[in-house]
This record gives C-alpha cells, structure tokens and sequence, in this order.
C-alpha cells in the first residue's frame, strides 16, 4: 500500500509543542475504518484525521475523526488542524476565504483570515443541543471536581456533535486548583452520556477573557490540552443561560496551562451562531508507510 502524507499539527497556537496535537493522514481513500483505528490507537493523540474526497459537490474534502477508542463525528481542534494541513498540502485550496468540511456531524463551514501573525481558522459549531442536568448529578460532579462546595452554577449538557458537560465556577483560579477524580469523571460521563466534562471560569490574565479545562477520561484522554468542541460548548453555555454579556460576544479562551500548554481559542458569537478558531504550526511533516 502506497505511503500517504502525514502531518502533525498543534493546533490553537503559533508556537510548537504549546497548543493540541493532531495527527493528520492526507490522501486516506482505501484505508478501512478498523485501519484508522489503528492508526489513531498508536499515534496516542486524543484524535487523528484521515482526509478523503468529499462526497457532497459542496464540501472540499471529508475528514473523518479517531480518538484513540472510537471514531468521533465531528471535534473542534482536529477540524482545525485538518485544515491547515490540507490547506498547507493543497489538498483544498479556499475559496474566497472559505472552506467547507464534510464529516459523520454534517457540512462544517470553515474561515480563513489572513493576519499579520498567518492564516487563522474558524468553524462554524454545529447548531447546540442542550439539556438540563439532574441535581444528582450535579452533586456527584462537585465532589468528582473536588470543588468542596456546590458548584455556583448548574451544570448543563451540550452536544455540538460531541457532548459535554459544561460547568462554570467563579473564576480562573478555581479552575487551576481542580484535581479531579479521573474514575468518578468516567461514572458521571457514561451516566449523563458525555465524552467529558468542561469546566470555565473568568480570567484576569489581560491575556483572555476565560480560562478552560476538558476532562474526558472516557475518550482515553485525561485532560484535553486545548479543546474546540468544548470551547464551542461554554459559548453555548453563555448563550443559554445568559451570561453572555460577563465575556462579551468576541472572546479569547485560554486553556493548557496545567499541563504545560497555553492555546488560546478565539470564540465569536453572531446571534445564536458560535464560531471558534486560532492558528496552528505543523511540528511534523513526512509520510506514513502502510504494509
């Protein structure tokens, strides 16, 4: 079988080795579903795309989605990251400042804005599904945070394609001092079925409006060092429970930090349509050979 492209992207930074890394298999027509799992089991990032012909006449290119467990349908980081290496490649060349992504969640609109610092990427999160959480829960995840108190806000259940649990606490120092129970996190995740649980809080950092943690032991992945989708879900968040006005409705969101990372996520909201996106550098450019 012939070698295919291969990048590493971190995505969510203009410094190497800062923000979140995806593995990016370009030209993956006849690679088969238990193949890319494969793959994405042994590159042990918490996601890896493999980038196909697009099957919709409106779409640039498919880009299907593995973490190290299951396939995804659609996840934030990697879309972004997938799109600067296809755009870098020239797998897909942007129209008019735009690109359009097909994958398991739908047709995923893509931005490209042409800075002073490179190319910046946003998507278009797909339209939010939110649900209310049971009290129980609620409790079993204060104590699963170790937040020693109830939480100051109700947490509340977020599908953007990808599923979180979005919990708000009073600032960002409360967020860097969680040290969560990793086997209570899975308990909560498979009974409110989320990949994980997203936790923010304000910053006053005069970097960023808000600072972010992810935690999805259920995907394999203990603490996500910069998250999309879950950014893509605390803008829902905002919007749904009227907090909005606290950040602002053009933010940046810093997230990484506890684990040497420091991506930042650009989160904008236009009416009820949520955008997220940064920058990204490719730390790995070679090929993958396949027997």
């Amino acid at each position: 079988m012939q070698p295919r492209l291969f990048k590493q992207v971190d995505v969510f930074t203009q410094k190497p080795f800062l923000g979140n890394p995806v593995a990016v298999v370009i030209g993956a027509e006849g690679l088969e579903p238990d193949q890319m799992q494969r793959i994405a089991a042994w590159t042990n990032l918490s996601e890896t795309t493999f980038v196909l012909p697009p099957a919709s006449p409106q779409a640039d290119y498919r880009l299907r989605i593995f973490s190290p467990k299951q396939e995804l349908p659609f996840a934030g980081h990697p879309t972004i990251g997938s799109a600067h290496a296809v755009i870098e490649s020239g797998f897909a060349v942007p129209r008019e400042g735009k690109l359009c992504q097909e994958c398991a969640a739908g047709l995923i609109e893509l931005s490209v804005e042409n800075t002073a610092a490179g190319k910046r990427i946003l998507l278009k999160a797909p339209d939010p599904q939110i649900s209310a959480v049971d009290e129980h829960i609620a409790r079993l995840l204060s104590g699963a945070l170790g937040t020693n108190g109830a939480l100051p806000h109700p947490p509340v259940r977020i599908d953007v394609g990808v599923v979180w649990l979005i919990a708000e606490l009073s600032d960002s120092e409360s967020v860097a001092a969680l040290r969560p129970d990793m086997g209570a996190l899975l308990e909560i995740s498979t009974a409110a079925r989320t990949v994980g649980i997203t936790v923010f809080g304000k910053s006053n950092d005069r970097i960023s409006q808000l600072h972010v943690r992810s935690f999805a032991p259920a995907l394999g992945v203990a603490e996500d060092p910069v998250c999309g989708s879950g950014n893509a879900c605390v803008g829902a968040y905002l919007l749904h429970t009227g907090r909005i006005d606290a950040y602002g409705r053009d933010f940046t969101a810093r997230q990484g930090m506890q684990i040497g990372r420091d991506g930042q996520v650009t989160v904008r909201i236009a009416g009820n349509s949520i955008r997220i996106g940064g920058y990204a550098v490719t730390c790995v450019d070679g090929t993958l050979r396949m027997q």
